[in-house]
């Protein structure tokens, strides 16, 4: 078993409350987890409006799936206008029966 995660620091430049925030947010984090079968989340910076910390995860039978599946939502999160991607971080843990 295989399980990855990836971490988004957010800049926001043109949010103004927390209820625009929640209005580019919601978006990126449901679409993912539709499309892609990933747990997703706001997991910082929850009550700053121009900024935002999202993490997506999956677990897979093979590390290469997991990768396909983290490169697909790094494209996804991406392709958000509204948003600047500031960085982001991989994770890796496995079980180590491979």
């Amino acid at each position: 078993m295989h399980v990855a995660s990836m971490t988004f620091e957010l800049r926001l430049p043109d949010c103004h409350s927390l209820k625009d925030k929640r209005s580019i947010i919601r978006p990126i984090l449901e679409g993912a987890r539709r499309r892609f079968s990933v747990a997703a989340a706001e997991v910082g910076r929850a009550d700053a409006w121009q900024a935002s910390t999202i993490a997506m995860a999956t677990v897979s039978s093979s590390p290469a799936h997991a990768a396909s599946v983290l490169d697909s939502v790094e494209r996804f999160v991406w392709s958000f206008p509204e948003i600047e991607v500031l960085s982001s971080h991989r994770n890796w843990m496995s079980d180590g029966d491979d």
